[in-house]
């Protein structure tokens, strides 16, 4: 595709002459790890300069094979002949690299180090892509996030002079529905940032224009199939898997090797701007469509004058062409194959029974070069007794992996009963890859239970209480409903010791028993107790109630023979005179 794109003019070089001057100064000036690859036979490495692993497609580069600036880095005029390459670059404007761009550049070869060790990847290579795909921002023309503003588009890739790539994203990214556009500082085409794109500022979104985004994802897609970018080799293939050109691996070759020399930071906005870009004039016959068959040409006139006989049919008498043959339809390009499946960050899985999981079971599915795949399909599967099930009631459920090869599972509902639990996360048909994930549900817990009265609880030898016992349970001062009680009969308030006599309910065949396991609070997050009964010890005695998650409360049993009362005396009654008689 490079062949068909129209270079732009080079800053500085007046002719092919001077602008290849530049590139042997510059080159000469380059350390070992930097120096352009002459293949096996110059470099000994066993991979020739300007292969890549990755396919010939056109859209298999970042960019797409979009046009690119070839400004070249300033010749430093020496004080004596050939000494060059021992000046320093820092003190050149176009050695200074804005701000935002150049932390951006550090920052993504530091996460890359941290993920990656084994790439060592020079943040000055980034920043050399970064000259040549977008002059570094536009001369750091960014907000305070680090996102290009206004954005950066490349031209449509509608095969007039570029490649032809029909959309891929729905103009999500470069507002263009029917052909794609390389976007952002590092010229991502959207297929491309689909698979690669990163979140390096912590804001939520993958952005292609965001500088610190685009770096990050160019730091990682340099680094794919084990490269190791101190080797010459395997840095000349990571430029070319980024633009198929080598022109432009000789570009960016002299940028990398002039920013290796020294840089300086500039505040952003104030960089040096490269040359505008040219527009190619399209080849004849191109199109977003088929090429049209070229018009029939008219033979050459005879030495006389007269014209030569017009086209015959194709294979006719008289005919000097041979017969067209249809043509040879293009093999379908074999589907990416299936590499791996990974943990794609699913934290603990634990949740209180019958509320929902916080955490959702993700999964990452990679191809065989260990980029993401899409539209794999990855089966989620609960096995357990807990009666745990995904969101709608499945116990199994299979989801495609997006753009950037994550499939994440419904939310998990914790069933009602305590226990462990796995999620199965199954991917692939010939050699399928399992990821299995442990889960627990804990029981309803309390940290407070108490009375929900004071009356004094007092029962007749033999008799039973004629007040039932109503507790009610909270957690963190919430109703805490389903949650488990134990209340036991104990001879003390730490509840150490159990006790044989006393008050005591009554189990099913009505047989007397002091300690009960299988009580519940219910919604209201309250409890009534058994009917409570007492034998023929007086005394004062203790019940003691403890729920799951350790709240107890001891509640007093009074058992006493009611008080006698003394009849009351009755009063003799007065005696009364008898009267006497009367003489008559």
């Amino acid at each position: 595709m490079a062949a068909h794109i129209r270079r732009r003019l080079r800053k500085g070089a007046t002719t092919t002459a001077v602008a290849a001057a530049a590139v042997a100064a510059l080159a000469a000036s380059q350390a070992p790890a930097a120096t352009l690859a002459d293949g096996p036979a110059g470099s000994g490495d066993p991979k020739a300069a300007g292969e890549d692993t990755a396919s010939a497609d056109t859209d298999g580069a970042a960019t797409g094979n979009s046009p690119y600036y070839t400004d070249l880095p300033p010749l430093v005029t020496p004080d004596k002949p050939g000494s060059s390459s021992n000046l320093p670059a820092a003190g050149s404007a176009e050695a200074g690299i804005p701000a935002s761009i150049l932390a951006a550049y550090k920052q993504a070869e530091q996460t890359v180090t941290t993920t990656d060790p084994t790439c060592r990847l020079p943040w000055q290579l980034l920043a050399a892509i970064g000259k040549v795909e977008s002059g570094q921002a536009r001369g750091g023309r960014v907000d305070a996030n680090g996102t290009a503003s206004p954005r950066i588009l490349g031209p449509a890739l509608n095969g007039q002079g570029f490649a032809l790539i029909k959309d891929t994203d729905g103009g999500a990214y470069d507002g263009d529905a029917v052909h794609d556009r390389a976007v952002g500082p590092m010229q991502f085409i959207p297929s491309t940032w689909a698979s690669w794109g990163q979140d390096a500022n912590g804001d939520g979104r993958k952005d292609p224009n965001n500088i610190y985004d685009a770096s990050l994802a160019a730091g990682r897609y340099l680094c794919a199939n084990d490269r190791d970018l101190a080797l010459s080799a395997d840095l000349d293939q990571a430029v070319l898997s980024y633009n198929r050109s080598t022109e432009y691996l000789r570009t960016v070759r002299s940028w990398f090797s002039y920013y290796q020399r020294g840089t300086h930071e500039i505040p952003d906005g104030t960089g040096t701007l490269p040359t505008s870009p040219s527009t190619p004039t399209p080849s004849p016959g191109t199109g977003s469509g088929p090429s049209a068959p070229p018009s029939p040409k008219p033979s050459p006139s005879d030495p006389g004058g007269k014209p030569g006989p017009g086209p015959s049919k194709p294979g006719g008498a008289g005919s000097t062409s041979p017969t067209p043959k249809p043509p040879t339809p293009k093999p379908t390009p074999p589907a990416e194959t299936f590499g791996s499946l990974e943990n794609a960050g699913t934290g603990p899985l634990r949740a209180t029974a019958g509320q929902a999981f916080d955490e959702r079971v993700s999964v990452r599915a990679r191809n065989a070069l260990g980029a993401p795949l899409a539209k794999v399909p990855v089966t989620f599967t609960v096995t357990g007794k807990t009666g745990t099930l995904f969101a709608g009631g499945k116990k199994s459920v299979t989801v495609r992996t997006g753009a950037d090869g994550t499939a994440t599972a419904p939310e998990l509902q914790a069933g009602e009963k305590a226990g462990e639990f796995t999620v199965t996360a199954v991917a692939g048909t010939g050699r399928p890859r399992t990821l299995t994930y442990a889960a627990t549900v804990t029981a309803r817990q309390a940290d407070t239970i108490a009375r929900t009265d004071e009356k004094a609880l007092v029962a007749a030898p033999g008799k039973k209480f004629a007040d039932s016992v109503t507790v009610k349970a909270t957690y963190k001062d919430a109703v805490a409903g389903g949650v488990a009680v134990t209340a036991t009969m104990v001879k003390d308030r730490l509840g150490i010791i159990d006790n044989d006599k006393g008050p005591y309910f009554k189990d099913a065949d009505g047989k007397p028993v002091r300690t009960l396991t299988t009580l519940t609070t219910d919604a209201e997050g309250q409890l009534r107790l058994p009917e409570i009964f007492a034998d023929d010890n007086e005394g004062t005695y203790l019940l003691r109630l403890t729920t799951e998650g350790g709240a107890s409360v001891v509640i007093e049993l009074t058992v006493k023979a009611p008080e006698e009362t003394a009849p009351e005396e009755t009063a003799a009654p007065e005696p009364t005179e008898t009267p006497k008689a009367v003489k008559p």
